[in-house]
């Protein structure tokens, strides 16, 4: 599904590298994790992925289902199957919650050459998604984000992606900043959308998180590749000794 082959990244304004050739395959209905320390490169892959400005691909290359991302914008991405949940959702004051999903989904719906949903339609489909994921309708009514705890902004983030339906769903430490009971709410929003058609990748520094949502492939990065994979265990090595033993063995540098 998702093909990523050598990839290297720089930042634009300061010519520095930061990933030196990611090798990377997420199959459709499979769920892969990345994991590292601070300053290893998986926060610029996810934005790299969604076409974020600021940074250069100096080399390899992104393949979606057959579909070149690296020549694609954002909003194209989007139309083809690619969500990006952010570590820090943005606040838009002014947008109320369900004016931005029903013209988001309309926009995706409209690229793909299908019928736009009337404002009935949508109403009935974002208030189902919302029961399913045990969301507190209220949370609709308001602006985006504005006045949202931690939890109820990865929370909406998760609706939005439920009724964007994307193929490829990419979370950038979207377990950052949450208690452990909005994380298992997050983490189950998640797991409700999990089927064979959908490919997920899970940006987190911490165990905690892959303890609820369970992945089949978990990755180590360090110094901008991609230095060690497994299954879910390789994340309980982590929680349990840390990344000193893993670098020393692959001789990455922190």
């Amino acid at each position: 599904m998702l093909e990523i082959k050598n990839l290297h990244v720089k930042l634009e304004e300061e010519d520095k590298a930061i990933l030196k050739g990611v090798d990377l395959t997420v199959e459709a209905g499979k769920v892969h994790a990345i994991m590292g320390p601070n300053g290893s490169g998986k926060s610029t892959l996810a934005y790299v992925l969604s076409g974020r400005d600021g940074y250069e691909v100096t080399e390899g290359s992104i393949m979606l289902e057959g579909h070149d991302l690296l020549d694609m914008e954002p909003e194209e991405r989007a139309a083809i199957g690619l969500f990006l949940a952010f570590q820090y959702p943005v606040e838009i004051p002014g947008v109320g919650n369900m004016t931005f999903m029903r013209t988001a989904v309309n926009a995706l719906r409209k690229a793909r050459g299908e019928e736009e949903m009337s404002s009935a339609e949508f109403l009935k489909a974002v208030r189902a998604k919302a029961k399913e994921l045990k969301i507190d309708a209220e949370m609709l009514k308001r602006p985006v984000n504005v006045g949202f705890s931690g939890g109820e902004k990865k929370r909406n983030e998760i609706l939005q992606m439920a009724m964007l339906e994307p193929k490829m769903c990419v979370l950038d430490e979207t377990d950052s900043g949450l208690d452990v009971d909005a994380m298992r709410l997050v983490a189950d929003g998640v797991n409700a959308l999990r089927d064979a058609g959908r490919g997920f990748l899970v940006i987190t520094h911490y165990q905690r998180l892959l303890d609820h949502i369970r992945p089949d492939v978990v990755h180590i990065m360090a110094d901008g590749r991609i230095v060690k994979t497994g299954g879910p265990e390789l994340a309980l090595e982590v929680e349990k000794n840390g990344y000193a033993d893993i670098l020393a063995e692959t001789g990455a540098a922190a």
